[in-house]
């Protein structure tokens, strides 16, 4: 199998498109606008209304996506279903525009919409990986997809902050909207098509439900596999709640200004970028175990000394620390949850762990939220109890046995 350098780029340009929407909406701009503008957090409802966003709509992926991902394969329309997500996502982008001060069930119900849009077509844009490259270069391609994210992140940002600026919200969201639509472009014609055939889509929908009840039972009964996921459940939770609320949190409890903001999640871009750099020869020589063991040590130092911080630069010292954890230890739970997967089923296992991630990224933003409207807006209470999800997710890690030294050890099935 030898690599098409037009999917090659096609597949890397799509992470550089939905990127600007993660970083521009998710991260900085609109959340902060959502919280402080449309429902006000003086109090806390802010928080809580985010939230309840992210959790809604994470939920919703996390539910879904088993059976649909199961529906797309089977009945063979993983390209229309990834459209129709991408279409969803943009479509909403671009109407949040509409949204204004006291608007807040419409900024609701368009935020969870974009949303789910968004994490929904990532479920059928992570499965192009292994049609396009061998599994000796899926890392390579990988990594292409990785490092361009990224700069959509920053070029995002770099769009958005004159616009910001001069509180021209409206263009800010239909920028996003079109940088989205346009760079994703080379995905609709490069990517690989849709094959003909396929089973009937109410039939591939009974298939993937029956498929997901068998896959669970069999990883509740490989005790390595279970202990893993459970603890990753926990700790991936903090990780996305404070990507989450990172940014209402530098604005209400630091009075951060817009610019101050966007250049706050410029350093963590690169940051996290250059962690992950420094981390990938030690997660193969120390072991993808200990990689997530001293990332999560260093996230909940960070969280800890995040909840008593008083001053902008120090945040700024904080942040950069945290960023560089970020892509560390998720590609070491990678890492990791492949050494617990039997040749020839990495497709199906990696499903189900994509499943935990999103279903376990409910809990952290209404913990946050919740705590923080009940405490009258007092969001270090709140910050500190997200910092619990990284002390439990560390202890029921180190209950996970490692993966033995002579290379991949199939645990599914193991007790």
């Amino acid at each position: 199998m030898r690599l098409d350098p037009k999917q090659v780029a096609a597949f890397a340009l799509y992470d550089f498109a939905n990127s600007a929407y993660s970083a521009v909406i998710v991260a900085t701009v609109f959340a902060v606008y959502y919280a402080q503008s449309v429902v006000g957090n003086e109090t806390g409802e802010g928080d809580l209304w985010w939230g309840r966003v992210m959790s809604v709509s994470v939920l919703f992926v996390a539910l879904s996506s088993p059976a649909l991902g199961s529906v797309a394969d089977r009945a063979r329309i993983r390209k229309r279903m990834m459209l129709a997500y991408t279409c969803l996502c943009i479509g909403a982008v671009a109407a949040l525009s509409s949204v204004g001060p006291g608007d807040v069930l419409w900024g609701f119900c368009l935020a969870v919409l974009a949303n789910i849009g968004f994490e929904g077509a990532l479920v059928y844009y992570n499965a192009y990986l292994p049609d396009l490259a061998p599994e000796e270069r899926r890392g390579f391609v990988s990594g292409v997809g990785f490092a361009l994210g990224y700069a959509g992140s920053l070029i995002g940002l770099l769009i958005a902050l004159p616009l910001v600026q001069r509180g021209m919200f409206e263009l800010t969201w239909l920028s996003v909207a079109a940088f989205f639509a346009l760079f994703s472009l080379p995905a609709w014609r490069w990517l690989p098509a849709d094959a003909p055939g396929g089973q009937h889509v109410a039939k591939a929908a009974l298939d993937g439900f029956r498929r997901l009840r068998a896959t669970t039972r069999e990883v509740l009964r490989s005790k390595p596999l279970r202990r893993f996921l459970f603890a990753y459940f926990f700790y991936i939770d903090g990780v996305l709640t404070v990507i989450y609320f990172a940014a209402i949190f530098a604005t209400k409890t630091l009075r951060f200004e817009q610019g101050e903001l966007m250049l706050l999640f410029m350093v963590v871009q690169i940051s996290a970028l250059l962690g992950s750099l420094a981390l990938a020869k030690p997660t193969d020589r120390w072991g993808a175990k200990r990689v997530i063991g001293l990332t999560l040590v260093l996230w909940t130092l960070i969280v800890a000394g995040a909840a008593a911080v008083e001053s902008k630069p120090t945040f700024f010292a904080m942040a950069a620390l945290a960023g560089s954890g970020l892509g560390a230890v998720q590609a070491a739970s990678r890492s990791l949850m492949s050494s617990m997967i039997p040749r020839g089923r990495e497709a199906e296992l990696f499903g189900f762990y994509a499943f935990c991630g999103k279903s376990s990224s409910v809990l952290g933003p209404l913990v946050f939220g919740q705590v923080s409207y009940l405490s009258g807006g007092n969001q270090r209470l709140a910050v500190l109890c997200i910092g619990a999800f990284f002390v439990v997710g560390g202890l029921l890690l180190r209950r996970v046995p490692s993966p033995a030294a002579s290379g991949r050890v199939p645990y599914v099935g193991a007790s």
